[in-house]
């Protein structure tokens, strides 16, 4: 498993979209939180993280995603996941994170919702 992982980031819109590739898990999870909060610091009001390219995420992960919400929340911003991979989607389910964290199918459903 390579423990590597990278966040890319595009503006569009109101959105920022944060493309994150690689494993999520505890060996990532301090680069991974650090560059959420850069996404978040530079977002006006939104962040879309499209997860497509994410090939592991462990609870370490998962905490990642949450903490970034809340600090997305301190920030008045608004963060949403797209493209969640199946395995990574039943972890949210199992673990009722989707109830935290909204969900969409694509980056462009995101952005319309967001758009709004």
């Amino acid at each position: 498993m390579e423990d590597l992982s990278s966040v890319e980031t595009t503006v569009s819109g109101p959105c920022l979209v944060a493309k994150v590739r690689g494993v999520m898990d505890y060996v990532t999870q301090l680069e991974l939180r650090g560059r959420l909060t850069q996404a978040i610091d530079r977002a006006e009001r939104a962040v879309v993280l499209d997860l497509a390219e994410v090939s592991f995420c462990d609870s370490a992960g998962l905490n990642v995603l949450l903490g970034a919400r809340r600090e997305a929340e301190r920030a008045a911003v608004v963060l949403v996941l797209a493209c969640v991979p199946v395995t990574l989607r039943r972890i949210l389910e199992m673990t009722g994170a989707d109830q935290v964290l909204r969900v969409f199918a694509t980056v462009a459903d995101a952005e319309a919702a967001l758009s709004s």
